[in-house]
């Protein structure tokens, strides 16, 4: 950090040094040997910090070594800059007040390549973080390109890029130790298959899973995973039909009497309706629900203002394009009026739970307007409309229904949004692990005898 940053202030005085020792006619040759292996000296470590400023024995994969060097290279960079100050400090003062011509240009090209030396390390690291680190969002990688350039704000975006590296590598870390743990447990291997239903706006597309790294992280510890293939748009009738009938497959292929269903959004009321509506309880073992609206949406109320000609012309476009995707039957604007307060207390009363079947839920909060910037309109008009405590869509009162299990939230400042608990941005945060917390509802199932 001191020596390696000034190499050429370094260099001429062991140049100087030397050419006062030997005064011999071939003493310039042995001054040039010695300058050049320490020239070499340093290129060659200032190589290896750039190639290799980790090296991990640890099984965990590439992207996450490039990463944790990359954090490494920051850390030095730092520290490195830090320790200049009070450097220069002292050689400016040991020159003052009138420094000569050959002072003030050794000192001016010492600067410039301890400058161009942290720069280029800095940059390596800055560009292993943004490349690798799954903790930074899109919004927040096009602000530290747009700002690194401004000095000493950058120290900060340096520090802040190396914690989030730090704390990313430690999650993952613990989540090898749990895995590693689990080894040969089959912790999700459930007593009858998982059946995973889907919310509101979204399919169950091949190359794009709405449950994100969830399905493999539980096939990998054991469980049979299944998918619901519901419409997008579809409402809650049509949606079980189509549920009911892909159970009666699963049934058929595992030959098994039953499946747990693990349900977010309106993929819960869908599942309800499967159960208490067309009659599958004998079939269904449990109801899992991740911040379903049982009570319905808030959100809702504020959009039902809008004039009925508007709503329905909205709702059109959603079903045009969803047809594209697959949508048989799109129903935009029914589908998204049952997530109504109103609809829902009705519902609730036509179709209580049936005994037999163990429903339980789970909730999540995001802790302010701009925690999920995806939800942060949607949260900030739920909060006006007098329900702070939300995930962006969804009240934890409304999520609550049969033995309430846990309301999500993590230790940073942001919060758990409706999309995080789906894994949706395949992000990590700071207190929460969304794969660890769909394991142990598997595992919990499978405790249960499930």
């Amino acid at each position: 950090m001191i020596i390696l940053p000034h190499i050429f202030i370094f260099l001429v005085a062991i140049g100087s040094f030397l050419r006062r020792i030997f005064t011999t006619p071939d003493a310039a040759i042995y001054i040039n040997f010695t300058v050049s292996a320490c020239l070499f000296l340093y290129i060659a470590v200032t190589l290896f910090l750039h190639i290799m400023p980790c090296r991990l024995r640890s099984p965990l994969s590439p992207r996450l070594k490039i990463m944790y060097g990359g954090r490494n290279i920051l850390r030095y960079c730092l520290w490195g800059i830090l320790i200049q100050f009070p450097f220069y400090l002292a050689m400016y003062l040991a020159h003052w007040p009138s420094p000569d011509l050959i002072s003030a240009v050794v000192f001016f090209m010492d600067g410039a390549f301890c400058f161009l030396h942290f720069y280029l390390l800095a940059l390596n690291g800055c560009v292993r973080i943004l490349f690798t680190c799954r903790r930074l969002g899109i919004a927040t990688r096009i602000f530290i390109v747009f700002t690194l350039w401004i000095p000493l704000f950058n120290l900060f975006l340096l520090k802040y890029m190396s914690q989030m590296a730090k704390e990313e590598f430690d999650q993952e870390n613990c989540r090898f130790e749990n895995r590693r743990n689990r080894d040969g447990s089959l912790a999700c291997a459930t007593r009858y298959p998982i059946l995973m239903l889907h919310g509101i706006g979204f399919r169950d597309l091949r190359y794009f899973n709405y449950w994100g790294r969830i399905p493999k992280e539980l096939v990998k510890n054991g469980a049979i995973v299944y998918y619901g293939h519901q419409e997008a748009w579809g409402t809650i009738e049509d949606n079980a039909l189509i549920i009911k009938k892909k159970l009666e497959e699963i049934l058929l292929e595992n030959h098994c009497d039953k499946v747990n269903i693990i349900a977010h959004s309106k993929g819960g009321l869908d599942a309800r309706y499967l159960i208490s509506g067309l009659g599958m309880a004998e079939h269904v073992a449990s109801l899992t629900t991740v911040s379903t609206p049982h009570r319905g949406s808030e959100l809702l109320n504020i959009l039902n203002r809008l004039p009925d000609s508007v709503y329905r012309f909205i709702a059109s476009l959603f079903d045009k394009s969803f047809a594209k995707f697959g949508d048989i039957r799109p129903d935009c604007y029914h589908s998204s009026k049952q997530l109504s307060p109103g609809f829902c207390l009705e519902f609730n009363e036509k179709y209580p739970d049936v005994q037999g079947v163990y429903y339980q839920s789970y909730a999540s909060v995001v802790k302010h307007t701009f925690g999920d910037g995806l939800l942060s309109i949607p949260n900030l008009l739920m909060f006006l409309a007098g329900a702070p405590k939300n995930d962006g869509l969804v009240t934890v009162d409304s999520a609550v229904w049969g033995n309430f299990r846990e309301t999500f939230i993590s230790s940073g400042r942001r919060g758990i949004s409706h999309g995080d608990m789906i894994d949706l941005k395949r992000e990590d945060y700071r207190g929460f692990d969304v794969l660890e917390a769909y394991v142990k509802m598997a595992s919990q199932l499978k405790e249960m005898g499930f």
